[in-house]
């Protein structure tokens, strides 16, 4: 990727829980979408967060987006924790 590439993309660090979906068995809800300045913020959030009794599981990731077009791109894992979705698309 050259400079002029690498400057138009912005990084995105997320930190995004789950908890029990109401009526669905098995089933996932997203309960929050936390975004930090740095992979280990994230990464901390969401060890943090699976810890806690009313979360499932927590993913930590990272999102590349293409400022010039504002597509982004698929997530990047850096950790997930707990229960958490198997297929993201």
């Amino acid at each position: 990727m050259s400079d002029t590439d690498q400057a138009s993309d912005k990084v995105h660090y997320i930190c995004q829980t789950y908890v029990q979906a109401p009526g669905k068995a098995g089933g996932l809800k997203v309960d929050k979408l936390l975004q930090y300045t740095t992979a280990a913020q994230a990464q901390e959030r969401a060890e943090r967060e699976a810890r806690s009794d009313h979360c499932v599981g927590a993913d930590a990731y990272i999102l590349i987006e293409d400022k010039s077009s504002g597509e982004v791109g698929p997530p990047e894992f850096l950790s997930r924790h707990g229960t958490v979705p198997e297929d993201v698309d």
